[in-house]
This record gives structure tokens, sequence and C-alpha cells, in this order.
């Protein structure tokens, strides 16, 4: 996702000792540190990091301003709210190696038990909003999505992709929220052992419809998430969301998750938008968030252990973006 403010790696030259000054000031504040070390993964609004850290947002704004300044975080608009994450490190940036040590050391502690109550009440609160929106809309789901994007649209540029995996027929596939199960039907053509997640019993009713309809008996069904296809170790060597991601509270979370239920060699396949403007679509499809940029799924993907495999982008004339990008499990590490 776009950053508002960039980090100028001409400006760093041009003053190399303000900008160094600039980059202790900025780490050299407790309460900062753990900004930081709650950004490590996650992306939070400015009210949410108020309620994690019990701190006053005017409070809260003079720190996060410093930080800015120091381009040690990036921000993003999610319609009225600013989400605030860590900054991606690349060479370019002079100082690279001193953050990403400072940043090594930081992950490195335990958050307090209050801390992660709060972190996992606001990824509840998301993931309810979300869940609400899908139990209410169950019947009107092609409709709304439609409004953005239909299967049709990009289905021949991901079954390429898909078929250039060249998994075999007897592969283990999980598709997680397949919607009304327009790609699960096809996916069932491919694959004899496939399995359909989702968390909203309504719309897995849909996806059961599709395959009775298509006459396919080999489709699991398991109504919950990540979480619970980790309790049930659905060991899988494609995983598959498709334009699920932007629903979904914590894709940082969704990640590991899915890294931990992959077979060596895995690969999992996200389709999702790019990032994007367009404020409508929280009310009318239940978005939690616009679109991700290219660089933060594959910071998740990394973070998660997963190498970045072939990535396919196709611009609909509505003016969304979709991308559909691979990672890849290569060792049980």
């Amino acid at each position: 996702m776009q950053s508002v403010v960039a980090t100028s790696h001409t400006a760093i030259a041009n003053d190399p000792l303000g900008n160094l000054t600039e980059l202790n000031k900025a780490f050299g504040d407790h309460l900062r540190l753990q900004i930081l070390r709650l950004l490590r993964n996650e992306s939070f609004g400015v009210l949410e990091l108020c309620r994690i850290l019990e701190i006053r947002q005017s409070a809260l704004s003079h720190h996060l301003k410093v930080l800015l300044n120091a381009h040690l975080v990036c921000t993003r608009r999610e319609g009225n709210s600013i989400f605030y994450r860590r900054t991606f490190l690349t060479d370019e940036d002079p100082y690279c190696d001193m953050k990403e040590g400072i940043f090594c050391q930081i992950d490195m502690l335990q958050l307090p038990k209050p801390s992660l109550k709060k972190i996992q009440q606001i990824q509840l609160e998301r993931a309810q909003q979300s869940l609400k929106f899908f139990n209410k809309n169950a019947d009107k789901f092609r409709e709304k999505q439609g409004l953005i994007v239909k299967h049709d649209d990009y289905a021949n540029a991901l079954h390429d992709v898909i078929d250039s995996l060249q998994l075999p027929a007897k592969s283990k596939v999980l598709e997680v929220g397949p919607g009304e199960g327009a790609l699960l039907t096809e996916l069932a053509n491919k694959f004899t052992h496939l399995t359909a997640l989702d968390n909203s019993e309504d719309m897995l009713e849909k996806s059961k419809e599709a395959i009775a309809k298509a006459e396919n008996k080999r489709v699991r069904f398991i109504l919950g998430d990540t979480s619970t296809a980790l309790k049930h170790q659905i060991k899988s060597d494609l995983i598959i969301f498709d334009m699920v991601l932007h629903h979904i509270s914590s894709p940082a979370k969704t990640f590991n998750d899915a890294a931990s239920l992959l077979n060596s060699n895995g690969y999992l396949l996200i389709i999702d938008l790019s990032n994007h403007d367009q404020d409508w679509v929280r009310k009318s499809c239940g978005d939690l968030w616009l679109g991700f940029d290219e660089g933060e799924l594959s910071h998740w993907a990394n973070k998660a252990g997963l190498l970045t495999g072939p990535s396919s982008y196709l611009g609909l004339r509505n003016g969304f973006q979709i991308q559909i990008r691979v990672f890849i499990k290569r060792n049980d590490s």
C-alpha cells in the first residue's frame, strides 16, 4: 500500500548527521519502541494504538510524528482512518543495517499480556464486522462482489497460474472463503482431495449447493478459519485465498497460519485487489482493507518463512487491479 510519507534517500545523503540524529531520537524513547514492537507485522489505526497503549491521541500523535520523520513507520489511508505500519527496509537506505539490528532486538521482546488481550479484541472486532456482513448478505454475495470484479474476469489467468504449478491431481488443496463456490467447483475438476473452509455458515452452504449441483462428492467442508484448520491439522499442498484476504482481520496472522498448514514445497496462492482508494467497498462489499500493496504481501510472506513465486497482475475496466501472487514453502523449518 502506498505510503503517505516516503523515505527520501536524497535528503538523507544531503544531511547524514541530521538524519542520524533524528533516527537516534526516534529510537531513544520507551513508548516509541513499544509502538515499533506492536507494528512488527500488523497495521493499526491511531485509535487502535491508543487502546492498546492506553494513551491519549494527542500524546500518541507526537510519537508517531517522530517515527515518521525518522522514516521508521509509514502510513496508509483506509477510508477515513490512517493506519500505521513499520517501513519496509531496503538496501538503498544507508541506515538499513542499523534499523534492522534494532528491529531484531525489539522483536525478541514479548508483548505484555494486557496488550496482547487488547490486540486480540481488536482483531475479533474486525473479524465480527466482516462476518456480520456475510451473514447478512449471503444471498446477495455475487451481486455485491460483482460491483468490483467477477470471477470470470480473471478465471483464465488464475487457472494458468494454478496449472503452471504442475501439482498432481492427488494433491491436497484448501480453499479459504470459497464464497458461492465458483472456483471450488473448478478446482474439484482438477484435484481429488479438496477442502473448503469458511467462517460463515451461510456462505459455506452456498458452496455446498454449488458442489452438489456439479455432482461432486469429493469436497470436505469445514466451518471456521485458519485457526480451525490448524486445530484439525489440515496440511495442504496448495492453499488458496480468492478475493478473501481483504475481509480478514489480521492478514499477517493468516500468512503465518498458512505457512504452518503447508506441506514442504507447498504453495500459497493469493488473489486479491491491489491498493485502491474506493472507500465505498467497505459498506457495499464488507471489505476491511482497501486492497494490498505488492510489498506488503511479500513482507508478510517473508516473515512467515515463505518465498515469493510468480505473480500476475490484471487491470480492470473499472479502475481496480487484481494481483495473483504465489508464495512457496521450501521446507518444514
